[in-house]
């Protein structure tokens, strides 16, 4: 069995479809706009296009945003393209650019990970929260190829969290056009005498993306399926019994993992979220963590950035603070009232000048008495991870155990585990849960 590509007589159907998607994911008549991922080639003007009709029909605004990646020559002039092409559908439009120097070796990895970073800058700038991109079902096809290759390149999944950390905390992309052929798109656009960008770099033998677009050709097997309905449906986990620590540490149950449908996805995204890392750990090394807690027996362990406490019924997560690969950040001064991402853990906003953060580890002794009780009170593997503020006269705070009015501090592991385990599975549970940070 093979997934044939439509005729153009089936564009009405094509489209209705691709807005069923988007409908069941987007909000109606609400103030956020839409961010849209415009490249200018034939799947990202299709999006746009489409994507255009639906937010007319149902009160959104669209910004649109072109990333130059200062990686070809005609980079400048295709955004500038894209900018006209935007402008004359009275869309917003915004070019997103690269810059510094690039890397010599993972150009491809280093690039997709800038890409995702400007765009979620951008979007934020805009007051989106969700990121429509253009992937279809041969990316889907195309991806699967590449990683029997070698690549490590993801599947694309119609609706998921920012991968870019955390530059995508709260942002999530929807990709509407991921049950539709590459093929069919382009005969649809060609039937509206629309014109589209070709970049050469999808047909550089040099590029695993191209090499595995040509081995595929025009047809994708029933092979492809599988993928297909996942990316549409999504991967859902509860996340019960999960408890968020001061120090932005995670406890869960070891019966936690026990009913997981995807043990390794679901560790892996507890070290990294507890860790506020980005790098997820080798499978080989999950699987050997997995096996010491199945076996009952307590030990103490660290991986990906990430301390692991195990007492035989409960899995203790914490930021890692001797990690030598990544070292405990030093102090650094917070910017007046502008709210960051420190450790990749907290968002902080300093009501005043001269405030610095940095971690506890090693510092308690110098802490007030009675703060340092209270810090004891929180248990052993946490304490180095705790946020540590010093005052321009010298106070020393720890604002997840002792608030302080010039401090607003607020842990975000739980809530990025609850995104990369597909717990928000649409815009709407996106305002619910802004909602619940900001009840006024």
């Amino acid at each position: 069995m093979r997934i044939e590509t439509r005729t153009r007589s089936n564009g009405d159907a094509l489209q209705a479809a691709i807005a069923g998607l988007t409908d069941e994911r987007l909000l109606a008549n609400i103030p956020a706009p839409l961010a849209v991922a415009f490249s200018g080639g034939g799947d990202s003007l299709a999006l746009l296009l489409m994507t255009k009709a639906w937010a007319d029909l149902n009160g959104r605004r669209l910004v649109a945003l072109t990333v130059d990646h200062r990686l070809r020559p005609e980079g400048a002039d295709w955004a500038l393209r894209c900018r006209r092409r935007a402008e004359a559908l009275g869309i917003e439009h915004h070019t997103l650019v690269w810059e510094g120097p690039k890397p010599e070796t993972g150009l491809s990895a280093a690039a997709r990970r800038a890409r995702h970073a400007l765009l979620a800058e951008a979007a934020r700038r805009a007051g989106a929260r969700v990121i429509l991109m253009g992937h279809t079902a041969d990316d889907l096809a195309e991806a699967r190829a590449m990683r029997e290759e070698g690549s490590t390149v993801p599947s694309p999944r119609l609706w998921s969290p920012s991968p870019a950390w955390p530059e995508g905390r709260g942002l999530f992309l929807l990709r509407p056009l991921l049950t539709a052929r590459r093929a069919e798109l382009r005969d649809l656009l060609a039937a509206w005498g629309e014109v589209w960008i070709d970049d050469p770099a999808n047909i550089d033998p040099s590029s695993a993306r191209a090499r595995a677009r040509r081995a595929l050709s025009r047809e994708i097997t029933a092979e492809g399926a599988p993928d297909a309905r996942l990316a549409v449906t999504g991967a859902q986990g509860a996340l019960s019994g999960v408890v968020e620590g001061a120090a932005a540490d995670l406890r869960l149950p070891a019966g936690w993992l026990g009913a997981s449908t995807d043990a390794h996805a679901d560790l892996s995204a507890v070290l990294i979220c507890a860790a506020g890392a980005e790098r997820p750990p080798r499978r080989e090394a999950l699987t050997r963590l997995l096996d010491r807690i199945r076996s009952g027996e307590a030990f103490i362990a660290t991986l990906a950035g990430a301390r692991v406490v195990f007492d035989g019924a409960t899995i203790h997560v914490v930021r890692d603070t001797s990690d030598r690969r990544r070292g405990p950040p030093a102090d650094v001064e917070l910017p007046t009232k502008q709210t960051i991402v420190w450790d990749g853990r907290f968002t902080l906003h300093a009501g005043a000048p001269g405030i610095r953060v940095g971690h506890l580890a090693g510092r308690a002794a110098r802490l007030p008495s009675p703060l340092r009780a209270a810090v004891l009170e929180t248990p052993a593997a946490a304490r180095p991870a705790l946020p540590l503020v010093i005052h321009p006269d010298g106070r020393l705070g720890c604002p997840t155990i002792r608030q302080s009015p010039e401090i607003e501090i607020r842990a975000i592991t739980l809530e990025r585990l609850t995104a990369a385990r597909g717990m928000i599975m649409d815009e709407a549970a996106l305002w619910r849960m802004a909602k619940a940070r900001h009840p006024s």
